[in-house]
């Protein structure tokens, strides 16, 4: 049964996946939620409150109760309201190997962005093949544990995994734009097929962040590190 409006609210910054991934689930179950922007370079006193460990967004507030960590968040949207579609597939084992490769991106791949990004030079040339390596161990992990099946949805709509990977890995465009260098490459064509099958995806579409205004947020940031 879907909520009534301000039962859900969710705490974020527009630019960040792990918010992107909130949102994601939230339609994706067809919950109600109030979205509250927040500013991240003077957090209100109500935000800090609600996440006072990690004091970080997303922060997820669903009937006074907050819940950090999107991942974690992912989890609780689905145990939470126990609705159709489902994030994750009913077997143990299969959900138990989606969870994984979902840690192994977040853990592995998302700071090898964050690497490139303080990168220069021969520095840089490195940590993207560095990212290649990593993307490949993914791209066989997944081709392995999940043979003939496509693990980003779970049956016809977006999935666990989908929404893991995807609120990152369909920016790929935006972030080759601000460097000026191709970080994800034909070298992972099963990743590359993968995120722009998930782009095409509507819900994906209409969630993402417009590109134009992410290269903006992402140069303001590329010359922080740079700085």
């Amino acid at each position: 049964m879907e909520e009534k409006k301000g039962e859900v609210v969710l705490f974020g910054t527009w630019a960040s996946p792990y918010c992107t991934r909130v949102e994601l689930a939230l339609k994706l179950k067809g919950i109600s939620y109030e979205y509250v922007e927040e500013d991240l370079t003077n957090k209100s006193e109500l935000f800090l409150s609600l996440n006072p460990v990690h004091k970080k967004v997303p922060v997820l507030v669903h009937n006074g109760k907050s819940i950090a960590e999107s991942l974690i968040i992912l989890e609780y949207i689905e145990e939470g309201w126990n609705t159709t579609p489902k994030l994750l597939p009913e077997d143990p084992y299969q959900r138990a190997k989606l969870r994984f490769w979902a840690n192994y991106y977040d853990q592995k791949i998302v700071p090898s962005f964050y690497i490139i990004f303080g990168s220069k030079d021969k520095e840089r040339e490195k940590a993207i093949e560095d990212l290649s390596q990593l993307l490949k161990v993914l791209e066989e992990g997944i081709e392995k544990d999940f043979p003939g099946q496509n693990p980003f949805f779970n049956g016809e709509s977006l999935g666990y995994l989908g929404i893991a990977i995807g609120s990152n890995g369909c920016n790929y465009k935006a972030v080759n734009e601000v460097m000026y260098a191709v970080l994800i490459s034909e070298k992972n064509p099963k990743f590359l097929s993968w995120v722009n099958a998930m782009k095409n995806c509507p819900l994906v579409e209409e969630t993402l962040p417009p590109h134009d205004k992410l290269v903006a947020r992402l140069r303001v940031y590329l010359a922080s590190t740079q700085a």
